[in-house]
């Protein structure tokens, strides 16, 4: 099975997606790890991505989603997914693929940015990823608003009722 953490820039995916990622004793992948270097470059200057810039990294996540399941293993990944299309496009196979929305408010997640550097997303672009977000609701969506704990235990009672324990200890 792979579990995608999705959202907007600055939400927790990385951090929720190793943590969970470690507990399961499976990879992870970071989904910016991705991205082409001109989206990087555009990213870094400020430019927002559109969905013909984003064409050649999903394909690159889907691919490697397939890749994994293809042989039996299991992982994470952080990949922000924002449209329903992207969402689509990396569920490879429904069964075996499954989304956890980390969800936050605006000022939470700014917050949050303008306190890290270590990304090269500047934080003035929040507001795109925001306007391009398209909400899901058919996948486990979890406030960010409370601790990290409480975020790795809401997914974990989630993993617990979809079968999925990886080798973890539960």
């Amino acid at each position: 099975m792979f579990i995608i953490f999705m959202g907007v820039s600055g939400c927790g995916k990385t951090t929720i997606g190793k943590l969970t990622a470690d507990r399961l004793s499976v990879p992870f992948f970071e989904g910016d790890e991705y991205h082409p270097q001109q989206n990087i470059e555009k990213m870094v200057h400020g430019i927002p991505l559109t969905d013909d810039d984003r064409e050649l990294w999903l394909e690159s996540l889907a691919q490697l989603i397939q890749r994994e399941l293809d042989l039996g293993a299991s992982g994470v990944l952080s990949c922000s997914a924002l449209k329903e299309k992207y969402r689509q496009r990396l569920r490879v196979d429904p069964d075996k693929v499954r989304f956890i929305y980390l969800k936050g408010s605006y000022d939470l997640i700014l917050s949050r940015l303008q306190n890290r550097s270590d990304h090269y997303m500047p934080t003035h672009l929040l507001a795109s990823q925001f306007e391009a977000l398209e909400e899901p609701s058919d996948v486990l969506t979890v406030n960010i608003d409370q601790t990290t704990e409480a975020i790795i235990a809401e997914v974990f009672a989630y993993l617990v009722e979809i079968g999925f324990g990886g080798n973890s200890e539960q």
